[in-house]
């Protein structure tokens, strides 16, 4: 593997990259600067650039050696990162050459997951977006047709046809209000100030959409996630999917860095915890390790008394946690996994089940 793997840059490198590239850009547009410095700064871009070809070679090389199904839109913001300013060079002259270089702005965008989780969420709430886009649409030419009818005859120059209307309309819907055009009639007024409210609850319509369709997917993938993690758990895997629903909403997930403290001697215990990967070390007389798939302080749990050891994470540990309540409506509803947390612990404790 090379020391220096183009393919890889992080995010925050490329944020740092297009940052110096377009505070270059924006620098070569001054009027006023001299040959020198000017020489300079397109050296900096250059430099820019060649980075950008080299991440570019070798994520196409990479491609070729193995399968990276679903880069397609960072390999294509890569392409143009190159490309673009590559044509302005041979084909645009002057000043104007750089300003080509802007397209590096997509370049910290290209791995973040954000903008898939906007296109899955403008997917998802399409048919309600364009429907509040369609009453969107209607009331800005019906305000249009009706200012032109109003104010037509006491603004020639602003309100002589439909088309100059639409800009007043579209000021005053999205209640910007720039103020170059405004209505002199009082009938005017009063249909700006109805064009200015329903503009409100269509914005708040769009807006409302939008957080209720980031929620949902937000909550998806949080549930996918949890299943994934419960069903990793040795003593969840034969439980139907009913069962590992109700698990999958009771238990809470954590990470815990390595050498972080989980739970300390003697504190009151409110809960336990499911190992779902790496490794964690319970400080008794004779120390013990536990890995994925075991679990811990359920004593807290059956017999509400203080917890009896620390626990502390020797690697970087993913937990799921389980609180009291959540357990004693588990015990009720999937009593074979309570009786097996109940018997783990009284074999801990010494103390030999009851049959």
């Amino acid at each position: 593997m090379s020391a220096l793997s183009f393919s890889k840059i992080s995010a925050s490198l490329n944020a740092l990259l297009a940052t110096i590239g377009l505070a270059t850009v924006a620098a070569l547009t001054t009027p006023d600067i001299t040959g020198q410095t000017r020489s300079a700064l397109e050296i900096v871009l250059a430099c820019v650039w060649a980075a950008y070809v080299l991440q570019l070679v070798e994520t196409l090389i990479m491609q070729r050696k193995r399968d990276i199904h679903g880069r397609t839109l960072e390999i294509a913001v890569d392409v143009l990162s190159v490309l673009v300013p590559l044509a302005a060079f041979f084909f645009v002259r002057g000043r104007d050459q750089s300003l080509y270089c802007a397209i590096w702005l997509l370049k910290p965008l290209r791995g973040s997951t954000f903008f898939r989780l906007l296109g899955r969420v403008l997917t998802k709430e399409a048919r309600n977006l364009i429907g509040v886009t369609s009453i969107f649409v209607i009331v800005l030419f019906g305000a249009a047709l009706a200012a032109y009818v109003i104010e037509r005859d006491v603004q020639p120059d602003k309100f002589g046809s439909i088309p100059l209307a639409m800009w007043w309309a579209v000021v005053t819907l999205s209640t910007t209000g720039y103020g170059d055009e405004i209505p002199q009639s009082f009938a005017g007024r009063v249909l700006a100030g109805l064009v200015m409210m329903s503009g409100i609850g269509i914005f708040a319509l769009w807006a409302g959409i939008l957080a209720t369709g980031f929620y949902e997917e937000v909550r998806r993938q949080d549930f996918v996630r949890n299943w994934q993690l419960v069903a990793a758990v040795p003593l969840f895997q034969k439980l139907g999917s009913g069962a590992l629903i109700e698990i999958v909403r009771a238990l809470r997930p954590r990470v815990v860095p390595a050498g972080g403290i989980i739970c300390r001697k003697g504190e009151a215990g409110d809960q336990m915890f499911f190992i779902v990967e790496g490794r964690v070390s319970v400080a008794t007389p004779n120390p013990v390790e536990l890995g994925s798939g075991s679990f811990f302080g359920e004593m807290a749990l059956i017999t509400g008394a203080p917890r009896s050891a620390t626990v502390s994470a020797t690697t970087e540990v993913s937990l799921l946690s389980l609180y009291s309540s959540d357990f004693q409506m588990l015990s009720s509803s999937s009593p074979e996994i309570a009786d097996v947390i109940r018997r783990t612990a009284l074999e801990r404790r010494g103390t030999p089940p009851k049959s």
